[in-house]
């Protein structure tokens, strides 16, 4: 930065951040806001602009790690992207402002205002990017969880297993049940396989043709499937789209479901004479 604008902004910077405290303080009302507290709120803010004076006090790396853990801590608390990016554009109106404001001729030119520019844009880079990777990190490790949990074959009697789909089911996911399905099929020894889509909100093409997929690929195994928890509302969206899901058997409820499959097992349930 230019050691001018830096001696400059360092000198009227009580003034700055005064009138910037009251700026900021006007996002309150947002509702992603709501749930911070009024001293955490003023505390941060404070904590904010000092961070954003440092700036020009410190150049390079040592501000940069500054304000990337403050962003941190930030996105651990949940704060919301846009009190960064809502702080820092009023931070740069108020810099420009206050310094035209000083009567000095070099804080009116195009030179004085790229300065500025450039500054809080690399500040603007740092911290979305550090948001950024924060939350795609978050959401891919809530994915992988999501993975580890969904879709488990589940044995409910000898050779009988159920898989319950809760969700939508898009093309990963699709791929994950298979897997699942298949070395679940293998492992238990099942002879009949229950998925019940009684959890699946929609039911479209897509849906049905990874599901007829599946099916498929149990027979080849050696085993049989039925597809349960068929709602009315299912049912009537598979005969709009023209679906064929005539070559494996369905039923309406997993019980009906299970019923089926004792059948087809050769099992019954026998209620004990006490």
């Amino acid at each position: 930065m230019n050691p001018f604008i830096r001696d400059i902004i360092l000198e009227h910077k009580t003034e700055i951040m005064e009138r910037w405290s009251k700026e900021i303080q006007k996002f309150r009302s947002d509702d992603s806001l709501q749930n911070i507290s009024d001293t955490m709120y003023e505390n941060t803010n404070q904590e904010f602009g000092n961070k954003l004076i440092l700036t020009v006090q410190t150049e390079g790396k040592e501000y940069h790690d500054d304000l990337i853990q403050f962003a941190e801590r930030l996105i651990q608390l949940g704060w919301p992207l846009n009190y960064i990016t809502r702080g820092l554009q009023e931070f740069r109106k108020i810099i420009v402002e206050s310094l035209s404001e000083t009567g000095e001729n070099y804080c009116k030119s195009i030179e004085f205002f790229q300065e500025i520019e450039s500054w809080i844009d690399d500040i603007v880079n740092l911290l979305v990017n550090q948001y950024s990777g924060s939350w795609e990190n978050t959401v891919f490790l809530q994915k992988m969880a999501l993975k580890e949990l969904s879709a488990p074959l589940i044995p409910v009697f000898q050779n009988i297993s159920v898989m319950p789909l809760i969700g939508t089911i898009d093309t990963e996911r699709a791929k994950l049940i298979m897997e699942n399905l298949l070395e679940g099929v293998i492992e238990h020894r099942s002879q009949v396989v229950l998925i019940d889509i009684t959890g699946v909100p929609v039911v479209d093409t897509m849906v049905a043709h990874h599901i007829i997929q599946a099916s498929e690929a149990v027979r080849l195994v050696g085993a049989k499937c039925i597809l349960v928890g068929i709602r009315p509302e299912i049912a009537q969206t598979i005969v709009n789209l023209g679906i064929d899901l005539g070559k494996f058997p369905t039923k309406s409820t997993l019980k009906k479901g299970i019923e089926a499959a004792l059948e087809i097992t050769k099992k019954q349930i026998v209620d004990l004479e006490v």
